[in-house]
Order: structure tokens, then C-alpha cells, then sequence
């Protein structure tokens, strides 16, 4: 059976960071919760030159598309709902196979 591959897009805003490093050490503890928490492959993908901002890419990996896609779901919630050190301003979840 083939395996199934979602990626989700996630545009966060980091209010306060002043500087790259601050940038850094704000994410740094959001993408090992995330990869502990969920499973999933998590990296800063993009705006790696904005202090206040940042772009994750977060992949799930099944055998099922749906589990995959709820998976990151979940994800795009949780950060919502828990991480008060980010906001989330935008999601998308794209199924890659």
C-alpha cells in the first residue's frame, strides 16, 4: 500500500522578536513539541530573515490520506490554542501522494 504524505503550511507572527536569535530560541521549543507531541517532521521553511516571522512545514506520513490530513489538523489547533508565544496567521494543508 502506498504511503500517504501531507505537508501543512504554517505562517506564524512572533510578537517581540527583536533580533534573529530571539527568533530562533522562541522556535526552537515549538518544533521538538511539535515532533514529540504529534509524530510529524517540523522545520522553519521560510522567512528565515524576518524577526517576526517564520513559515513551518510540518509532514505527517500514513497510510491513510484522511489520517495524515487530520493529523496536521490537529496540529494547526494545538498551536493555536496552546503556543502563546506565536499567533497563527495563516494555514494550509496540501496532500503531496
Amino acid at each position: 500500500m502506498p504511503a500517504k504524505v501531507a505537508l501543512l503550511s504554517l505562517h506564524l507572527h512572533i510578537p517581540g522578536a527583536d533580533s534573529l536569535k530571539a527568533k530562533r530560541s522562541r522556535l526552537k521549543p515549538l518544533l521538538a513539541r511539535l515532533q514529540r507531541e504529534f509524530n510529524i517532521s517540523v522545520a522553519e521553511v521560510g522567512y528565515h530573515d524576518r524577526w517576526g516571522e517564520a513559515l513551518l512545514g510540518c509532514v505527517a506520513l500514513s497510510t491513510e490520506a484522511g489520517h495524515a490530513q487530520r493529523t496536521l489538523q490537529q496540529v494547526a489547533a494545538w498551536v493555536d490554542r496552546h503556543w502563546r508565544d506565536v499567533e497563527v496567521h495563516g494555514d494550509e494543508i496540501d496532500m503531496l501522494t
